[in-house]
């Protein structure tokens, strides 16, 4: 753990005093509140800007849900793509994304999203992160998933540069942290936040700005189940800190909240525990076959179509089925054999046999999609990426089922990440970005644009941010 992570709300030299002041105010230029891979982009960009800032984190230690991401980060018209001749272009990352989400999106939002997608691989990669891999995820129509080359998770990549970043510019980071209210003067410009430590003292920080970056509400399984009854009883891939807290500060500032309803349940999380697999494993040419051992998905079509499809399926669990291609394709893969989650078999036969399937239906399964796949074709599920054949053994087999895994509504933004109230007049000096806001992703998120979106609207809320507190200091100096 790095020494910054060991700050409880305040300065090293207090964990040793006998007593912490009942009360007390601080001050800065900006607060921003969560610590995941939105609120280290936004304080860090803002820090390179000259201002003041201040990053709040309720959980023991940063990261949020950024530091678990796993498939990667979409962009288009990148140096990655461009040194391995993929043409992309940021429409057709448009396009996909509208589509994915059911053209329920903000299309501005994501217009944003797809225009910027490049510039923040460009300063990811200047920080040190390893973004140079580029493969695919399901619902993108080119390869356009930005991740290490050696196919290490993308989020703990990013998280470390950012971490990193934060330590040599020495970033005032306060883990254990609580805000519980976003303070306002009677017009309702934002002047600070309201905190509660670890031990339970209350003290106030003033701010001209704040940005929220708290992320969303996947591990509030009763809020969940609240606008999803049909979700009750299921699990969640998210970090423990998401329960949907942040949604409720902008709120109560007067921020509206949009598209709640929209809750994502990802098709393959491990079955009986709350490991994600990532989608790079589809990706990288696994297929999905139910207990039977039959195909009965495209694997890279949409998350909501694929979970859907999934719970159909005896039992509502399948099977990611691949070789040992594919495993040595993608180190993430690694993973899994340590925690004692794959099954194997020497064969196709001897894998059916371990996981319960029919041998003859799963050797016929194997046939026919290394036929597609020499072809180029695939006739049943129409499948239009199938990197690699799954002919050599061993073989390979993980059970997945459907796992609460993102919060597609929250705050409603502007183009420049201002809060938004019912009326659409911004709260003066209430920023947000990431999973904490509505609108980018409509009713169903691509895998690959989580990542994407918190380093984009990260910087543009620091931006805008910026811009703001300088004109306050202005109306102040005047």
């Amino acid at each position: 753990m790095e020494r910054r992570e060991l700050l409880i709300c305040g300065s090293l030299a207090l964990l040793g005093s006998p007593a912490l002041a009942t009360s007390r105010q601080e001050s800065t230029d900006l607060v921003v509140i969560g610590s995941g891979g939105t609120g280290l982009t936004a304080a860090l960009s803002a820090l390179e800007a000259g201002h003041r800032v201040m990053v709040l984190e309720k959980m023991p230690i940063t990261g949020g849900n950024t530091q678990l991401a796993a498939g990667g980060m979409n962009a288009a018209e990148t140096r990655p793509q461009a040194a391995k001749k993929i043409a992309d272009s940021w429409k057709s990352m448009y396009d996909d994304t509208m589509k994915g989400g059911q053209n329920r999106n903000n299309p501005e939002l994501v217009e944003i999203l797809a225009r910027q997608s490049a510039g923040s691989i460009d300063w990811l990669l200047a920080l040190g992160a390893d973004m140079n891999g580029v493969g695919r995820m399901a619902g993108a129509s080119v390869d356009r998933t930005h991740r290490p080359l050696a196919g290490d998770a993308v989020g703990h990549n990013i998280v470390h540069a950012l971490r990193q970043a934060a330590i040599k510019k020495k970033l005032d980071i306060r883990t254990n942290c609580q805000v519980l209210k976003i303070l306002q003067a009677p017009n309702g410009r934002v002047t600070g936040v309201l905190v509660r430590n670890k031990y339970g003292e209350l003290f106030s920080v003033q701010a001209a700005a704040v940005v929220l970056a708290s992320g969303g509400f996947s591990a509030n399984l009763a809020r969940v189940a609240s606008y999803r009854p049909e979700y009750a009883g299921f699990s969640s891939t998210n970090q423990p800190g998401a329960t949907g807290d942040g949604l409720d500060l902008g709120a109560a500032a007067g921020g509206e909240l949009i598209d709640m309803e929209h809750i994502q349940i990802h098709p393959t999380q491990a079955a009986g525990s709350k490991i994600l697999i990532t989608e790079a494993v589809r990706g990288n040419g696994a297929i999905m076959v139910n207990r039977e051992g039959k195909r009965f998905v495209n694997e890279l079509t949409t998350r909501d179509a694929a979970s859907a499809a999934v719970l159909k399926q005896p039992g509502g669990s399948a099977f990611l089925v691949f070789d040992t291609a594919i495993r040595k394709s993608l180190k993430q893969i690694e993973g899994y054999y340590h925690l004692e989650l794959v099954r194997e078999g020497a064969t196709p036969a001897a894998l059916a046999a371990a996981i319960g399937a029919n041998p003859q239906v799963l050797e016929q399964t194997l046939d026919t999609y290394n036929g597609y796949q020499a072809a180029k074709g695939d006739a049943e599920f129409k499948r239009v990426d199938m990197p690699r054949p799954i002919k050599t053994g061993p073989f390979v087999a993980l059970e997945v089922r459907p796992g609460i895994h993102y919060t597609m509504g929250g705050l409603r933004i502007d183009v420049k990440t201002q809060v938004l109230k019912a009326d659409r007049k911004p709260v003066p000096g209430l920023f947000a970005g990431g999973e904490v806001t509505g609108g980018v992703h409509g009713a169903n998120r691509l895998g690959g644009n989580s990542i994407s979106e918190t380093v984009t609207f990260g910087r543009i809320a620091a931006t805008q941010a910026g811009a703001y507190i300088r004109q306050v200091s202005k109306l102040k100096l005047g």
